[in-house]
């Protein structure tokens, strides 16, 4: 049957109609078959704008993350190199440089940009050894620290206080609860939810390739009908889990055979899920799952980039649903527009 169910839905060419098949097959042989499925499109979904930036000079170290602040029409840019290398460089949405900083951070890794009508904030993961890393900081858009999460400069496992070793990405909501994935390789392995006030609401945190164990997660974001995702980067796999309970929902490996997952992100509408593969060089788009359910990845595209271009994390405007890709190996940022 399920050897039908995929002649079917080739032959019908809807993604509605494997959404749909998706959701009913939850368990067993269907969702093997559905393990293995790559639903190529007809047309590509994305396309390089190969207007942005307006100039490069400025990127001048491996540009290691990105955030979007589409609120305000900012892109920020995470990079490491020498002392004459700024930390954070900022770009206007049209992809004009606007200003960059040198500020207390040693090593940026991840970074996250929380937008709202009164307030607009970047935090960002801090991997450093020296008297400032093993933190999260959280600055202004001038670049002003407004707050530092972790004991800077000694690794740790600590919830009370906070300690971090090489705090790899962060994700915030407006209500201020805070998602850290922690272990950039360091001794961690782990998922926090955290309180604005910095108290834990729930924790995995054991190394191992177990549901709910990691191996270096290195990225996570939360999507809108309360899904909290992981890209398990050694592990070979996203694992997802419920926000309010911390209740493991499933997990994708099928698709990440080649490569894992360094960076993940779902599209403003809902129906993608866009995952980085440093190694390999690609970005791939898969099929969102349906509300409660997880069943098997699909991939519907990729973007193949070119060798050594080396794509670390990425983010996506909430509201065009552009993607930035920031790449280690091609020191750039470059961006991909939706063309439906």
């Amino acid at each position: 049957m399920g050897v039908s169910v995929v002649r079917l839905v080739a032959a019908l060419g809807g993604l509605s109609l494997l959404v749909g098949l998706l959701a009913s097959y939850r368990a067993g042989s269907e969702v093997q078959v559905f393990n293995q499925l790559t639903w190529k499109q007809d047309k590509p979904l994305y396309k390089l704008d190969v207007n942005w930036p307006k100039v490069q000079e400025q990127l001048t170290g491996q540009t290691f993350c990105v955030a979007v602040d589409h609120i305000h029409g900012l892109v920020y840019i995470g990079q490491r190199g020498g002392d004459n290398v700024p930390k954070v460089v900022v770009y206007g949405e049209e992809g004009y440089f606007l200003q960059a900083w040198n500020t207390t951070i040693e090593m940026p890794h991840g970074m996250f940009a929380l937008n709202t009508l009164n307030a607009s904030s970047i935090w960002i993961t801090d991997v450093g050894t020296g008297e400032n890393g093993h933190t999260v900081k959280q600055y202004n858009p001038l670049g002003q620290v407004l707050q530092v999460i972790g004991t800077p400069g000694k690794a740790g496992s600590g919830t009370n206080p906070l300690q971090f070793d090489q705090p790899a990405e962060i994700f915030v909501e407006e209500t201020g609860d805070i998602y850290i994935v922690d272990g950039d390789g360091g001794i961690n392995n782990r998922l926090l939810k955290i309180t604005q006030d910095l108290k834990t609401l729930w924790l995995h945190g054991e190394e191992g390739s177990a549901i709910t164990q990691f191996r270096i997660p290195h990225s996570v974001t939360v999507d809108s009908v309360g899904r909290v995702w992981v890209a398990d980067r050694a592990n070979q796999r996203i694992q997802v889990f419920d926000k309010i309970t911390g209740e493991w929902l499933g997990s994708w490996s099928s698709c990440f055979t080649e490569d894992g997952p360094y960076s993940v992100r779902l599209t403003p509408d809902g129906k993608y899920v866009i995952v980085a593969h440093l190694n390999i060089g690609r970005i791939s788009i898969l099929a969102a799952p349906p509300v409660g359910l997880i069943g098997g990845c699909v991939v519907l595209d990729t973007i193949q980039l070119a060798n050594e271009v080396r794509p670390h994390l990425l983010d996506i405007n909430r509201q065009t649903g552009a993607i930035y890709v920031a790449e280690i190996g091609a020191r750039q940022v470059q961006r991909y527009v939706p063309l439906n």
